[in-house]
């Protein structure tokens, strides 16, 4: 398998404190997401900012990696839901840091036990590849729920 890439790309104008930015993928699914370090560290304020796009890549990646492991299990999902909250805090010696990605994961997949389900979760979440980018790097709790 060829490697796959994807790019996104971010305009910034002033300094740090004052400055915003837009963020656009390159493939045009999201574009000019706005983006500022006060809208980072405390309020959204309909502001985004890159700890809600690594959230929402790690969620995207458990959620299809889940779905893979339970179809190759022979035991496919009706519904997955992942969430994922990732948070960002002062880094000691100054700056920020990437702190941890709390995440719950619950399914509905039919013929299939609680404790094999729990299995086949954690093993999706050890082998999706968002997660080991920031394994050992950032804090990953993750909390699973079988609905049946």
């Amino acid at each position: 398998m060829a490697i796959t890439e994807r790019s996104a790309r971010t305009t910034w104008q002033g300094d740090l404190k004052t400055g915003e930015g837009r963020v656009s993928s390159g493939l045009g699914t999201f574009t000019d997401l706005p983006m500022s370090l006060p809208s980072r560290i405390g309020e959204a304020n309909g502001y985004s900012s890159p700890e809600d796009l690594l959230a929402g890549a790690h969620a995207s990646c458990l959620a299809m990696n889940l779905s893979g492991t339970l179809a190759n299990n022979g035991t496919p999902a009706e519904r997955i839901d992942v969430n994922a909250v990732v948070g960002v805090g002062p880094k000691q010696g100054g700056g920020l840091e990437v702190k941890h990605s709390y995440v719950t994961m619950s399914a509905k997949v039919p013929n299939l036990s609680e404790d094999e389900f729990r299995k086949l979760a954690e093993q999706a979440e050890q082998t999706c590849p968002v997660s080991n980018a920031i394994r050992g790097n950032v804090e990953i709790t993750t909390e699973i729920t079988f609905e049946g």
